[in-house]
């Protein structure tokens, strides 16, 4: 029987990595101010089943992998580096939105968004975190993987979404092509700056 203060504490936990900056939350932000609330949301699924994905994955023992094999975790980190200066500087070379650039112009979708999570090493973070501080022994394990699973979706899926939010906030204040020039550089500098999660 799992404990309230256990459950207390692992809600923290999912709080402090789901709510707090890194690529997704960067990257959402963007997508929020140049796609709308409503467009941003098959991104935002698609992180929240991608990091309850990876949690089990690890759950499962791909973890050990790592260990066992450290030249698989450092071609990821050196695809995620590639990846994620791709995205960065999509996100910084992008203008003012408008209707004539709609069709070139998208959000990420529910599984671009889910299967970045494979290569975000933040998410991997949070995974073999949350797998080897909240996992029970013995019996018990499986059973508290799906908790801590259910737990990062429940409590991720609201804290990305203020991310988003923000963002759309932040799209409404940018009246002139300049300001998005500014803002979307901005972005794109910080979504880039997440490397140093990469190889900390």
């Amino acid at each position: 029987m799992m404990e309230v203060s256990f459950l207390a504490t692992l809600a923290v936990f999912a709080a402090t990595m789901t709510g707090t900056p890194g690529p997704n939350n960067m990257m959402l932000t963007a997508s929020g101010a140049n796609f709308g609330y409503r467009r941003t949301v098959p991104h935002l699924v698609g992180i929240t089943l991608g990091v309850a994905s990876l949690i089990a994955v690890v759950a499962a023992g791909l973890g050990v992998v790592f260990k066992t094999y450290p030249m698989v975790q450092e071609g990821m980190k050196l695809a995620a580096s590639g990846y994620l200066l791709y995205l960065a500087w999509r996100i910084a070379i992008s203008g003012a939105p408008s209707e004539s650039e709609s069709s070139e112009r998208r959000p990420m979708t529910l599984m671009e968004g889910a299967l970045f999570q494979y290569v975000n090493p933040k998410a991997w973070a949070m995974a073999v975190s949350a797998v080897g501080t909240f996992t029970l022994s013995g019996g018990d394990y499986w059973w508290s993987a799906l908790v801590i699973v259910l737990a990062f979706m429940a409590v991720g899926f609201p804290l990305t979404s203020l991310w988003a939010g923000f963002g759309v906030w932040v799209g409404r204040a940018l009246s002139t092509e300049r300001s998005w020039v500014i803002f979307n550089r901005i972005m794109g500098a910080l979504t880039a700056s997440c490397l140093l999660f990469i190889w900390m």
